[in-house]
């Protein structure tokens, strides 16, 4: 079975970069550079996981988390935090949002799919 993966980033090099990689390795891969678009991507097909950037554009990928985390069709996603700005506590607040996994950028390219493997493999660790 081949897993959906869903990779919200407004940066096209980060796009390309998570696509090939996770493509590579056999996944699915769909993508949307704001949160509004990958609403619209979920609401059409339910991914596996979602590779969540932080920093969006509008609304962000905390917010974006939360209000997944509140409807009942797409509680259960795997959602990783992905972010370029670490800061001490951002790691706790992505966690707490609802998250899943925090990767911070740059990203460890050989890391990367083991990391995803692991979770669809667990499934979602924290489910309400």
């Amino acid at each position: 079975m081949t897993h959906d993966i869903l990779i919200v980033d407004d940066s096209p090099a980060n796009m390309r970069l998570f696509s090939f990689i996770l493509s590579s390795k056999g996944y699915g891969v769909r993508g949307a550079s704001s949160a509004e678009e990958a609403i619209e991507q979920i609401n059409t097909e339910l991914p596996d996981l979602v590779m969540m950037d932080i920093q969006l554009p509008g609304m962000d990928g905390l917010t974006l988390t939360r209000k997944l985390r509140a409807d009942p069709r797409t509680a259960d996603i795997l959602i990783v935090a992905v972010t370029a700005y670490a800061m001490k506590g951002d790691e706790r607040k992505a966690l707490d949002a609802g998250c899943d996994a925090y990767i911070s950028k740059p990203i460890d390219t050989r890391a990367l799919p083991k990391t995803i493997a692991t979770l669809l493999e667990r499934g979602r660790a924290h489910k309400p």
